[in-house]
């Protein structure tokens, strides 16, 4: 699953681009602060210690899901994408009748930002569950903002621990995922629900939905897929239906889009069973000119409709950039495609069966236009 950077097709990744715009200065700016430091063995014994007690240090990507979020750099993008944090901020502050006095959960806490934003609006009181070393240090956050007498911080998996309290008036998490599903949190926000929640307690958000649609995309295809058919004169090209199954996590220019774009599924996170998450879903895309088809691309949003004006926000490729991009498809054929004419298929989304948080996606799709015609069957992995 990997990433290219917006439009200038860098497919090294946003970690690697952060790296180089930090390290990025000219050799003459290099030379001016360029100096050696002798450090004594005290010091280096000092400097272990320390990185010790830093959050997560001792763990490894072994340790997999709970404490990738224990990476300061992962949190911090989470926290400056300001579609996110500042659409959860302005429905806890402008609809503060759903929390002014309230018990609330917070499930996948991370630094504590949603327990923050609800206390400051009144909370009676918050719980704060977090699963990853990242819980040690909200608990340092929720201290120095004054509001260890509101918010509790509990480490832990919502599966495994209790609640000082039988039920709560408000869940709020933000367990969405690349695909909306991908690292399937849903399903504990789910348990979290059907264990605590009061029977006219709210789900914050309550309403999420999946869309697609297609997109020219030749220029990176090329470069991303069809590089492995000749790699410095060698053919690796049993390479590319990997790389084929391996779904992108990108932004894409709205310039881009070529059909119209399709609602796939509905779910509302108040009454959904945990068996909701796996579907199959028909499509039909109808082309809106004629142009060529290299992939489809899915997002989704995310609505509050208990709010008093409803509010809400999309990771679509006509709205402002989110960390979660768009889910970038690739198709094993060139599709052309003339104005008017409509790609039908199928989805199905299901979790892996070795690992519930990743997805297995099959996509069904044809077209019987005056250019093309086509028929095929897709397996994707986000892994």
């Amino acid at each position: 699953m990997d990433r290219r950077k917006g439009n200038n097709r860098d497919a090294n990744g946003s970690l690697a681009e952060a790296t180089a715009s930090r390290l990025r200065f000219d050799d003459a700016e290099a030379e001016e602060v360029e100096m050696e430091v002798e450090e004594s063995p005290e010091a280096e014994g000092e400097e272990e210690e320390a990185a010790a007690e830093v959050i997560g240090s001792d763990k490894t990507s072994a340790d997999y899901y709970f404490d990738s979020y224990s990476h300061f750099g992962t949190l911090q993008e989470m926290l400056k994408d300001i579609v996110r944090t500042k659409t959860y901020q302005n429905v806890i502050t402008q609809s503060s009748f759903l929390i002014k006095d309230k018990i609330v959960l917070d499930v996948g806490a991370g630094t504590g930002i949603l327990s923050l934003f609800c206390a400051k609006a009144g909370a009676k009181h918050v719980y704060a569950i977090e699963c990853s070393q990242m819980a040690d240090m909200a608990k340092e956050i929720v201290k120095s903002n004054g509001y260890s007498d509101v918010i509790t911080v509990i480490k832990g998996k919502v599966e495994e621990i209790e609640l000082p309290v039988p039920k709560v008036d408000v869940i709020i998490s933000e367990w969405m995922g690349y695909f909306l599903l991908f690292e399937n949190m849903l399903n504990t926000v789910l348990y979290a629900r059907d264990k605590w929640l009061a029977e006219d307690g709210v789900v914050l958000p309550d309403r999420c939905s999946l869309h697609l649609t297609a997109i020219e995309d030749a220029e990176y295809k090329e470069d991303k897929i069809e590089f492995w058919n000749n790699v410095y004169g060698f053919d690796m090209s049993c390479i590319k239906k990997q790389a084929m199954m391996e779904p992108l996590v990108d932004t894409v220019d709205a310039n881009q889009i070529v059909t119209n774009c399709q609602l796939l599924k509905t779910m509302d996170i108040s009454k959904m069973t945990p068996g909701d998450a796996s579907f199959t879903v028909p499509f039909k895309l109808t082309a809106e000119r004629n142009d060529y088809i290299h992939a489809l691309v899915a997002y989704f949003n995310v609505s509050f409709t208990m709010c008093h004006k409803l509010m809400g926000f999309s990771t679509g490729p006509r709205s402002k950039t989110t960390h979660w991009k768009q889910t970038v498809l690739y198709l094993e054929d060139v599709i052309t495609i003339c104005e008017g004419e409509t790609l039908t298929g199928s989805m199905t989304v299901t979790p892996n069966k070795k690992n519930p948080r990743d997805i297995d996606i099959k996509l069904k799709y044809s077209l019987n236009g005056h250019r093309c015609q086509v028929s095929r069957t897709q397996f994707y992995k986000m892994r």
